[in-house]
């Protein structure tokens, strides 16, 4: 049940995330989306290591949208990179 909430909080993340972090990106939104699941995963497991969230609890919010926005803009330096040496 846990993985399925962090799922649906990492889609809905990745729509704020694109919202909150405009702009053009390589891979477009279903990759925005993408890494916004991503970021609520890579929340969720750096909440329970520091000990905010315990076992089955999903990440937070803010901190979902948080690890989505640095992930978008980790992705958009690497695929920009990308795009440029070709």
């Amino acid at each position: 049940m846990g993985l399925i909430v962090t799922l649906l909080i990492g889609l809905f993340i990745g729509v704020v995330a694109k919202f909150l972090m405009p702009g053009r990106d390589p891979g477009g939104f279903i990759i925005t989306i993408l890494l916004g699941v991503a970021g609520s995963f890579i929340a969720n497991y750096l909440g329970r290591s520091m000990g905010y969230y315990g076992p089955g609890e999903p990440a937070g919010f803010i901190a979902s949208v948080i690890g989505a926005m640095i992930l978008l803009g980790l992705y958009r330096v690497i695929a920009g990179r990308r795009t440029m040496s070709h």
